[in-house]
């Protein structure tokens, strides 16, 4: 009987360590910047705040949406850019590794429209595995969307938090040189970065 009182006994108390670190892991905080202010500043930047979520390990920066028209037989030329401030806490390496976002065309017979995007981190402009540009060429339209792999400097902030700064510049060129008349180009963007980083403790 005391042989079977001591194993209920023993298994009781491993029950609750279970428990008790079942409870600790749920408790541990997920990641989370310290803070993540947003710059938004260019000449087809439209009016309006952006907004900022980190999900697991992807932050998603929202703003107005923005276009380039050009009416024949203009080109036009829009930017929008985009400085976000990341305040790393102390613990943990951090890397950029993906970049998705979308848009839509209207290109007519005679017109080209081309979309140009530079992500910067740490002072340098960031690599990436394919283009992250496009060209459309006359006669497409639709919706289109970049999810590209990058390859930005990782954060040390092991011993101290660090503040570091994510840059994107994006312009957005419509060209109706070559159009009919009283037709137009289109080229827009969505609104969404959603930037994909490696978050390791350390």
């Amino acid at each position: 009987m005391k042989v079977l009182t001591a194993l209920i006994s023993s298994l009781t108390l491993l029950s609750l360590n279970v428990v008790g670190l079942s409870e600790a892991q749920a408790q541990t905080p997920a990641f989370q910047f310290e803070s993540v202010p947003v710059t938004v500043f260019g000449n087809g930047c439209p009016s309006g705040n952006a907004l900022v979520s980190l999900v697991g390990n992807t932050l998603s920066v929202t703003f107005p949406r923005f276009q380039a028209t050009a009416v024949s037989p203009r080109v036009v030329s829009q930017s929008c850019n985009l400085r976000i401030g990341l305040n790393i806490p102390r613990g943990y390496k951090v890397q950029p590794i993906n970049l998705r976002y979308s848009g839509f065309t209207n290109v007519p017979q005679g017109g080209t429209a081309a979309l140009r995007v530079r992500p910067v981190f740490q002072g340098k402009v960031i690599p990436s595995s394919t283009d992250l540009n496009a060209n459309f060429p006359s006669g497409s339209s639709g919706g289109w969307l970049k999810d590209v792999a990058i390859t930005g400097d990782t954060v040390d902030a092991c011993a101290n938090r660090v503040n570091s700064v994510f840059g994107i510049n994006t312009t957005l060129i419509a060209r109706a040189t070559n159009v009919a008349a009283g037709q137009r180009t289109q080229i827009g963007f969505n609104g969404i970065y959603r930037i994909r980083f490696n978050l390791t403790p350390c």
